[in-house]
């Protein structure tokens, strides 16, 4: 490493601290306050032909690690802060948490944002407490390696942290890693057979994460009969199989709960599923009914809208007069969305000739569905 990046690191050892230093002050200290921020981080250029691919892209890593490193740092900060606003405001009193609403509102922070930033500061100091992590360890992580690991299981925190503490640089890939490793051994859901070939290296293991997360979603019933599936086959093509097959099960079973249509057809949903799955068209029922039950939901949003519509349009009508001959040929051209028949052009443009004309009948409230 060049002359630059030693720079780089200096710069960063002179201003780095530790993560549990930040502690509750009376009193903000002036000098921090009034001392500029120094922003010349030390970047490669780009332009120099002495610099090689190789010693290039090691600074721009380099400076990278730094960065990561202060976003980390920082968000912890301002999530202990924020917690330390939001806890005051808790003391009691009328109004209590308008203040704190108030706060974020000035320094123009969501309140989702706020909590996230409270909860990422919760977990640092949960892992640091429990011994998990060490201050020293979360300089190797980067910001979103470390948002991850926070919201792994425990036992991935601490695969996670015996890797940092062995000085690797912790990725997002490194934890995906590490959970997918994880997953993959410990789930009661895969076979014997299917992580005996992962532990030998036959079968790769980021295989097994997503079929544990898609056989949670099924039935006991449905997941016995893609086990034994696997236990016959334990190869990587059937557990890539057996993986969409669930996919398309648990995208069938809840979808096909959803839609109205078929609650009152009264269809037996398991019979039609064993066909599907006999005839192999399980992938074309899921997605059927999942989009049944997209459109389901598309009809109840069009109605409600098409209620707000004529709605505002009465109010408009009845606040306009004779005055207004403009705001009433705006009435005029929306009667096509506000009448009983809403009518629409779809695909009307420059291409007219392949456009379809869509005429939908809006049925009153009255209408009694047993009627002829």
């Amino acid at each position: 490493m060049n002359r630059q990046s030693f720079q780089a690191l200096a710069m960063v050892s002179a201003v780095d601290i530790p993560l549990h230093s930040v502690e509750h002050s009376s009193q903000p200290s002036s000098q921090s306050l009034n001392q500029p921020a120094d922003l010349a981080l030390q970047v490669p250029d780009p332009a120099d032909e002495a610099l090689s691919d190789f010693d290039f892209l090691a600074q721009v890593e380099t400076v990278w690690q730094i960065c990561d490193r202060f976003d980390l740092q920082t968000e912890v900060w301002r999530g202990r802060i924020l917690q330390a606003v939001r806890d005051r405001e808790k003391r009691g009193g009328e109004g209590r948490g308008a203040g704190f609403l108030n706060w974020l509102q000035n320094h123009e922070i969501s309140k989702t944002q706020a909590y996230r930033l409270i909860e990422l500061a919760n977990s640092a100091d949960a892992m640091l407490e429990q011994g998990i992590l060490e201050t020293e360890s979360l300089n190797r992580f980067s910001k979103s390696a470390f948002l991850d690991t926070a919201q792994a299981e425990p036992e991935v925190q601490q695969l996670i942290a015996e890797s940092a503490r062995d000085g690797k640089r912790i990725t997002r890939r490194e934890v995906r890693q590490l959970s997918d490793d994880w997953t993959a051994m410990s789930s009661e859901l895969i076979p014997a057979e299917i992580k005996t070939k992962a532990a030998d290296n036959t079968i790769p293991t980021r295989y097994l994460a997503p079929l544990a997360h898609e056989l949670e979603k099924l039935p006991a019933e449905h997941q016995v009969i893609l086990q034994q599936e696997l236990s016959a086959s334990p190869d990587v093509d059937t557990l890539k199989q057996v993986t969409a097959e669930a996919k398309n099960l648990a995208k069938y079973l809840s979808a096909a709960t959803h839609v109205q249509a078929l609650e009152k057809s009264g269809v037996n949903l398991e019979e039609a599923l064993e066909e599907a799955l006999r005839v192999g068209c399980l992938n074309a029922a899921a997605d059927l009914v999942h989009q049944a039950a997209q459109l389901e939901q598309a009809i109840a949003k069009l109605y409600t809208t098409w209620k707000r519509v004529n709605k505002l349009s009465d109010r408009l009508y009845v606040d306009s007069g004779a005055s207004t001959p403009q705001l009433r040929q705006l009435l005029q051209g929306l009667e096509t969305l506000t009448s009983d028949t809403l009518e629409l052009e779809w695909g009307a443009g420059e291409d007219s000739v392949h456009s379809t004309f869509i005429r939908l009948k809006v049925l009153s409230e009255a209408h009694d569905p047993a009627a002829p």
